[in-house]
Parts: structure tokens; C-alpha cells; sequence
């Protein structure tokens, strides 16, 4: 079984992009087991809560990070977890 790893994904987003088109810097982290599946993470989550396409969304950057580099707190705690079910 393959390990998780955390990625921090940067980019610029189309928003509006049809009235007033405003191209806005993003920055994720994600847990993958690879960079192929972090890219489609952010796809999938910006396409979602925005409503964007894959191609008003622009990828610049893809790091594999530790886990004292990260900051979203939801990513640690995921990350420290031992496991799901109470024995």
C-alpha cells in the first residue's frame, strides 16, 4: 500500500468569466498518493465550489510538502490520525 503524501498546489482561477474576467492566485493543500491525483483533486474541488471549467483553471506549481510546512489545520489533523474506528 502506497503512503500518502501532502502537495501544495498554486494557480490562478478564471472567475466571472463572462462579465468581468478576473484571473485570482489560489494556493492548496492536498493528501495524495501522487502529483497525477492532487492535480485532479484541485480540478474537482475549484470546478465544484466555483462552478469553473478545467480550462479557466491554470496550474503554475505542484510541491510535495512536510507535514511542519503545512498550514491548513484540517491537513494535520487528517495527517496525525492513527485510525478511523474506535477498537
Amino acid at each position: 500500500m502506497s503512503e500518502i503524501k501532502i502537495y501544495r498546489v498554486e494557480g490562478v482561477m478564471l472567475l466571472s468569466h463572462d462579465r468581468f474576467p478576473v484571473w485570482q492566485k489560489f494556493t492548496k493543500e492536498v493528501r495524495a498518493l501522487n502529483k497525477e491525483q492532487a492535480i485532479e483533486y484541485v480540478y474537482s474541488v475549484l470546478g465544484s465550489n466555483h462552478k469553473l471549467r478545467r480550462k479557466h483553471i491554470r496550474i503554475t506549481k505542484i510541491e510535495e510538502i512536510t507535514l511542519s510546512e503545512v498550514r491548513d489545520r484540517r491537513i494535520v489533523a487528517l495527517a496525525r490520525l492513527e485510525r478511523f474506528v474506535k477498537l
